[in-house]
């Protein structure tokens, strides 16, 4: 089956993002309930190298769910990067959308697997950008899939994925319905950041 999404775009906006995380943030919380910039780039590290393998049929009978508050690769900066690269590089041969794919424990069609990890990838940039106070913007085409993939998503959310869907205006930008989508608040601020832009 020839491609039918491209990650460049995606697994760059990501690593713009991580390239613009101060160390002074990596204790701060993300819109992930509970859950710290660390964690978020730790899980980050997991998935990009998981998805790869889902992408290269190397991780099929073999994967496992992952394992939650790994610490935090020192080279972090540099890894998550190279693994976005490689990610993106697997998805681009046409074998790797044939067939199924398995990532986490899981095993899934390839397309919907593929689709699996740009909504990763898209929305943990989210997740670090506004953390660090940083903005992103999100490829139409790819906001376009992410919706029609989420669209009857369970009200009450996905254990282990997804939380609650959040309520979002129709009207509202298509990022916002699709974090909505994803349990998450597009108005939600770190208290600091929050702080800082009402002075």
């Amino acid at each position: 089956m020839e491609p039918q999404f491209d990650f460049a775009l995606a697994a760059r906006t990501l690593a713009d993002v991580v390239a613009g995380i101060p160390d002074d943030r990596l204790d701060a919380l993300t819109p992930c309930e509970d859950t710290t910039v660390r964690q978020v780039l730790a899980h980050v590290v997991g998935l990009t190298e998981a998805f790869r393998q889902a992408a290269t049929k190397e991780s099929v009978g073999r994967s496992e769910p992952p394992i939650l508050d790994s610490p935090l690769a020192v080279d972090w900066r540099t890894l998550i990067p190279a693994q976005l690269a490689a990610l993106t590089e697997a998805w681009r041969v046409p074998a790797a959308w044939d067939g199924d794919a398995e990532a986490g424990g899981i095993v899934l069609p390839a397309a919907i697997m593929a689709t699996v990890a740009l909504d990763e990838v898209t929305v943990h940039a989210w997740d670090l950008a506004v953390a660090t106070g940083q903005s992103v913007t999100v490829d139409p085409d790819h906001l376009a899939i992410l919706l029609d993939f989420l669209r009857d998503t369970d009200p009450d959310g996905t254990p282990g994925l997804f939380g609650p869907v959040v309520a979002v205006p129709d009207a509202a930008p298509a990022f916002d319905r699709l974090l909505g989508l994803t349990g998450r608040d597009p108005g939600w601020r770190p208290a600091a950041i929050a702080a800082d832009r009402r002075v």
